[in-house]
């Protein structure tokens, strides 16, 4: 498991450890439960479009502590990845781990959910 620092709000000597789990711990029913929520979609769809980006500039419309919810959940299950650069947060889809575990269940969910959405993934910036 890779252990990074989560909640840049706090002071850096408070601040909890990101946990990202390994491969192999990925669990399909996690992932599914991370997927199941449609802030969490737009995130993953923001990311399927633009490989990484900084926490901050995600087109959802929750508060910071939520979306500091929606980040955890999608980061335990294995969805994305966050790494700190300086005062910035990072977050990339694990698109290639998830593929390695579970093949093309990603890529499925995000174009069935854009096609229930009746909407094209979001463009790179």
């Amino acid at each position: 498991m890779v252990v990074e620092r989560e909640d840049i709000a706090m002071p850096r000597s408070q601040r909890r450890a990101l946990t990202h789990p390994d491969v192999d711990e990925f669990d399909l029913l996690d992932v599914l439960h991370a997927l199941s929520d449609p802030t969490r979609m737009t995130i993953v769809r923001t990311l399927h479009a633009d490989p990484e980006r900084a926490c901050g500039t995600f087109p959802v419309d929750v508060a910071p502590s939520t979306l500091t919810h929606h980040f955890r959940v999608l980061r335990e299950a294995g969805v994305i990845r966050q790494r700190e650069d300086g005062n910035r947060r990072w977050t990339a889809l694990r698109l290639d781990d998830l593929d390695a575990r579970f093949p093309g269940v990603l890529d499925a969910l995000v174009t069935a959910y854009e096609r229930q959405l009746g909407a094209p993934s979001p463009q790179p910036q």
